[in-house]
C-alpha cells in the first residue's frame, strides 16, 4: 500500500513539473516585417499614387540638377 502512495505521488510529481517546466504548448509568434504587412505596402501605395497625381517629387525622384 505504501508504495502504491509512492507511485501515485511521484507520478503527480512528474506530472506537474512538466506542466511547469515542459516544452511550450505555442507555436513561436513570426515577426512581420513591413515589406509583409499589408497596411504598410497599402500606405507606400497611396503615397506613391498621390506624388504621381500631385506631380510633387520625392526624396527618390531625379532633381535635374
Amino acid at each position: 500500500m505504501l508504495y502504491l502512495l509512492a507511485l501515485i505521488g511521484a507520478v503527480t510529481l512528474a506530472v506537474l513539473l512538466w506542466k511547469a517546466y515542459g516544452p511550450a504548448s505555442r507555436p513561436p509568434t513570426r515577426v512581420v516585417g513591413p515589406d509583409d504587412d499589408p497596411e504598410f505596402l497599402w500606405k507606400v501605395e497611396r503615397e506613391v499614387h498621390r506624388r504621381r497625381t500631385e506631380g510633387t517629387s520625392g526624396p527618390d525622384s531625379p532633381s535635374g540638377d
